[in-house]
């Protein structure tokens, strides 16, 4: 199978599965707090003993059961200014429980079944450009094969930008036409590239913004952005398209290619998994369902936005 589309197929099940794991683990709690819910027959009265508890301004409420069983629980609610301190809290809970949970009796108070449900739906708003984004860089790529051709030089550089926990690398085509004409395309990394010379013909299909160019052995480069009329701002060009580490000191069997940069998968996948405990224990506190799930959703959004960054071994 072809490199390109390996990367776009992980990329996109990478997005499908970690959206998957989210909106799962979310939709059984969900499930659980609305069964819970519906068996919630008996109604009480409590009292707000606090009131504009953290960010969201939840609410602590007292309320004793039908057995005299008293309980303090906290709530969310959205309406924060009508249950102030001292104000009386109606409370739907389970008549046939052991220790019942309460349950807002209001049915315009559905903060926490809100929290369950909303993230999903937001979940969905973001995985479905990031696929979308994997197939319209492929419709784009056939679309702009298919333009006439024209031939041209390439040479092939690497780019290197230097953030400030990593330095990302991409692959840069420096195109003169037959004109004199100099111009920049970064394109999707190929193995054909590590066997290219330093300048090669090629062929370019497109013109203006978008070009595909198609090597002499027939393979046909994925571009990545626009054309430029100007060198990258920000990277650090040289003539090198291959790997420069220790593992080119072994011999390799013919034919045998790159192995892709896992180690940066990983480090992408544990920046996102540590930024959503930050974000999990800051925005939910202790509960473990929100935090779980903020983990995730941005372990599955570093890794896709690192996959469509084109990743270079």
């Amino acid at each position: 199978m072809r490199t390109p589309l390996r990367a776009a197929l992980l990329g996109i099940a990478v997005t499908l599965a970690g959206y998957a794991l989210f909106a799962g683990w979310l939709g059984l709690h969900a499930d659980g707090y609305l069964d819970a819910r519906d068996r919630a027959t008996a109604r009480a009265t409590g009292v707000v003993v606090e009131d504009g508890i953290g960010e969201d301004l939840d609410i602590r409420v007292r309320w004793t059961d039908g057995t005299g069983g008293t309980h303090v629980q906290r709530f969310g609610v959205y309406d924060t200014d009508r249950y102030a301190e001292g104000a009386d809290f109606r409370v739907a809970y389970d008549p046939t429980a052991d220790d019942p949970r309460g349950f807002p009796a209001d049915p315009d108070e559905t903060a926490e079944e809100d929290d369950l449900i909303v993230p999903v739906l937001l979940g969905a708003a973001v995985a479905l450009p990031l696929t979308l984004v994997w197939l319209w860089r492929g419709l784009r790529f056939r679309l702009t094969a298919r333009r006439p051709g024209r031939p041209a030089t390439a040479r092939v550089r690497t780019g290197t930008r230097r953030a400030a926990w990593r330095a990302s690398r991409g692959t840069w085509l420096e195109l003169t036409g037959p004109e004199g004409r100099t111009r920049w395309q970064r394109v999707m990394w190929h193995p054909a590239l590590h066997e290219a010379p330093a300048e090669l013909p090629v062929t370019a299909h497109g013109t203006g913004r978008r070009t595909v160019v198609t090597l002499p052995d027939g393979t046909r480069l994925v571009p990545l952005g626009r054309l430029r009329d100007h060198p990258p701002s920000g990277a650090v060009l040289d003539d090198d398209a291959m790997r420069t580490d220790l593992r080119d000191a072994f011999v390799l069997p013919p034919g045998t290619t790159a192995a892709p940069p896992w180690h940066e998968a990983a480090a992408s996948a544990g920046l996102g998994a540590l930024l959503g405990l930050v974000l999990g224990v800051v925005m939910t506190g202790p509960s473990p369902t929100g935090t779980l799930a903020a983990v995730l959703a941005c372990t599955t959004l570093t890794t896709s936005v690192w996959l469509l960054s084109a990743p270079q071994p």
